[in-house]
């Protein structure tokens, strides 16, 4: 069938919550996809930063396989023994002497249950970021600062403040014995990949530890190497309260996690929350699978093909891009034009998939498994698809 007939059928059963797709694709292998019609394309936005390891990995598809061949599904009135291991791995990430851990099925289900801790606390206020985006559900969208995606669901949950992000004197100022959190992330993907100022997240560990508040760090993003790192605040030295994650740490497969370190780890007791999917042997089994690759120098890889990547861009010296920003694999190529959508949108035609968080921004996310082999294609098209679209 092809990509037409498959996008009318999509058309008619499917909500309007996306718009039209722009490709049916029927498979992928690595940094490639293929459409339904058999077209390839380099994926340098591997679903919105999820594939970490590319397409069809060999050593996550086994896991999860093997899995479903012992143990799919037991509810949370049970364990299971991946589900354990995988808690205790990201534990020892986190640098704290206790971290507990709660499974989910996504980054806004991981936010929802840190919302749920920070009320725990006996205090309601919550500190949030300008250009912040933490998820669609409500507690999720209450954090998140876009009117856009805000205005048709108000009333929101309460009692949340946002200051500027990176902005230590403002963050200061509104941070007081009333506030239970700041959340933050330690780059603004959806704001078009936009880093926290060298500094702040020191000044915020500082801000919130003398208010009694918890520092809550979204790297639902920015985390599983994204960044280069496993967790990117981690590698500034910082140890968070809360630390939610999710999008790489299955590789395509759903999961998602919040960490709760410290006094945090011990706020959930039985009948506070719950899940029916979350941290089932399945997934759980893909996330161990993801950490496993993670071992065996896909960091350093992400590490150093971002860095020539962002030097490859910058050195196109072309007018219309004003700088590349990011860190690790998540770069956001800043233009001097609100073009970006229609940017997006060529490189999509040419066989490259990116896309446009900002008008301004184009967002350049490739599996972390990807050579400088796979993208200097891309480096090489870039300045035409700029020049087509002034």
């Amino acid at each position: 069938m092809t990509q037409d007939q498959l996008i009318h059928r999509y058309d008619a059963v499917m909500m309007n919550a996306f718009g039209a797709p722009k490709r049916v694709f029927a498979r992928g292998e690595g940094v490639h996809v293929w459409d339904a019609d058999g077209r390839r394309y380099t994926d340098l936005l591997s679903g919105i930063a999820v594939l970490a390891l590319g397409h069809a990995n060999p050593a996550v598809t086994r896991a999860i396989t093997d899995q479903l061949h012992q143990l799919g599904h037991v509810s949370n009135f049970f364990a299971s023994e991946p589900q354990i291991r995988l808690a205790e791995r990201l534990a020892a990430l986190t640098g704290a002497a206790e971290t507990r851990v709660f499974f989910a099925n996504s980054g806004t289900e991981a936010n929802e249950a840190a919302f749920k801790i920070t009320r725990l606390t006996r205090r309601t206020r919550i500190i949030a970021m300008e250009g912040s985006f933490h998820g669609r559900t409500m507690g999720a969208l209450a954090l998140t600062s876009s009117e856009k995606y805000r205005a048709p669901f108000e009333p929101l949950p309460g009692d949340v403040t946002f200051v500027p992000f990176g902005d230590a004197p403002a963050l200061a100022a509104a941070v007081d014995e009333t506030v239970a959190a700041v959340i933050l992330e330690t780059v603004q993907g959806e704001n078009g990949v936009v880093p926290v100022p060298a500094g702040f997240l020191a000044e915020a560990r500082r801000i919130t530890r003398e208010a009694g508040a918890l520092l809550w760090i979204d790297e639902v993003q920015t985390g599983m190497g994204r960044s280069g790192e496993y967790l990117a605040h981690r590698a500034d030295g910082i140890v968070a309260d809360l630390v939610t994650l999710a999008k790489g740490l299955g590789n395509g497969f759903p999961i998602g996690a919040c960490l709760a370190s410290g006094p945090a780890a011990g706020l959930i007791t039985p009948g506070l929350h719950g899940t029916t999917f979350g941290g089932n042997p399945v997934a759980a089994a893909a996330g161990n699978a993801v950490l496993d690759q993670l071992e065996g120098g896909v960091l350093e890889n992400a590490r150093a093909v971002g860095a020539w990547l962002a030097d490859a861009i910058r050195e196109l010296g072309h007018p219309k891009i004003a700088e590349v920003r990011g860190r690790g694999l998540l770069l956001g190529v800043v233009l001097t034009e609100d073009i970006a959508p229609r940017v997006a949108d060529a490189a999509l035609e040419a066989g490259w998939i990116i896309n446009a968080p900002r008008p301004g921004v184009l967002r350049v996310a490739p599996p972390l498994i990807s050579t400088r082999e796979d993208l200097e294609g891309f480096v090489a098209v870039l300045p035409g698809l700029l020049d087509a679209h002034g």
